[in-house]
């Protein structure tokens, strides 16, 4: 039961960690995605340092999953 429920949550975390990843690939930030000009290298605001953060923690939850189902699998 425990293996299935990790390996769910691992599934479920590393789709929307691609997700994530897509959304700030070089580019297609959400600012120009809207018509904003990206023209030179501004720091991170709003809804892109949103994405930025919740990517770190995301991929912090799924290396913890990983682990933690590995010591469950042996």
């Amino acid at each position: 039961m425990h293996n299935q429920l990790i390996f769910l949550v691992q599934i479920i975390l590393g789709i929307i960690l691609v997700i994530l990843v897509l959304l700030q690939s070089k580019g297609a930030g959400i600012g120009s995605t809207f018509g904003g000009d990206m023209g030179f290298y501004g720091t991170k605001r709003g809804a892109e340092k949103l994405l930025f953060y919740l990517t770190i923690i995301i991929a912090g939850a799924f290396l913890t999953m990983s682990l933690i189902g590995i010591v469950f699998n042996h």
